[in-house]
């Protein structure tokens, strides 16, 4: 019941950017699980994801090619409403990184969720050992990167063994490298078959 209402207080409210500062956690316990600490350097948005699938942008609503691509509604994305969310966050929030994030909520048009980000610049974060390794630059926009949970499991690193063989370390890089053709260099097992300037260049026949 408590869930109804507050979806009902926050579909009503007008947001800018459809997220907002949180001073209360509504998933506390929650949150807590995900690293979450009533300290300083830590904050907590919670934004609102409209549900369900989305429309292509096409002109005139109608496709001039093959009856393969004729689909325009009821298109899914391969990443899920968390995912998108935390992206969203972390584009408006770009100075905090983004920890994780959790549902909160949902009504029949949106989707609410609350995103853990934390400080990297402060210093209660980068003296804490346990949290201090998102100070790092490498995870800078890690959301966008699909690093974080929700990322990792739209990418398909939670399975292993023939459900994944085609996954790692990412689907494109996987095509790339069993699409590219690779021609053997004759000249990287002999090193000193390679062509030199120097006095050695006139011995090269001998060695060959």
């Amino acid at each position: 019941y408590q869930r109804r209402v507050h979806g009902k207080q926050w579909y009503q409210r007008r947001v800018h950017g459809k997220q907002w500062y949180q001073r209360r956690v509504h998933g506390l316990d929650k949150a807590r699980r995900l690293g979450y600490k009533r300290t300083q350097g830590y904050v907590i948005y919670r934004v609102r994801i409209r549900r369900g699938g989305r429309k292509r942008n096409i002109r005139k609503g109608t496709v001039f090619g093959k009856p393969v691509n004729h689909g325009i509604a009821k298109q899914k994305k391969s990443q899920t409403h968390k995912n998108i969310a935390e992206q969203r966050v972390g584009k408006i929030c770009s100075n905090l990184r983004v920890l994780n994030s959790y549902w909160v909520g949902q009504d029949a048009s949106f989707k609410f969720f609350e995103i853990i980000m934390v400080d990297p610049h402060h210093k209660a974060i980068t003296r804490d050992p346990r949290i201090n390794w998102i100070c790092s630059s490498k995870h800078g926009h890690r959301e966008q990167r699909g690093l974080t949970a929700a990322g990792v499991k739209s990418r398909g690193m939670n399975k292993r063994g023939h459900c994944a063989t085609k996954a790692r370390p990412s689907r494109r890089s996987n095509w790339k490298r069993r699409n590219t053709q690779k021609l053997r260099n004759y000249f990287a097992n002999f090193p000193y078959l390679h062509y030199s300037s120097g006095p050695e260049a006139a011995n090269l026949g001998d060695l060959m």
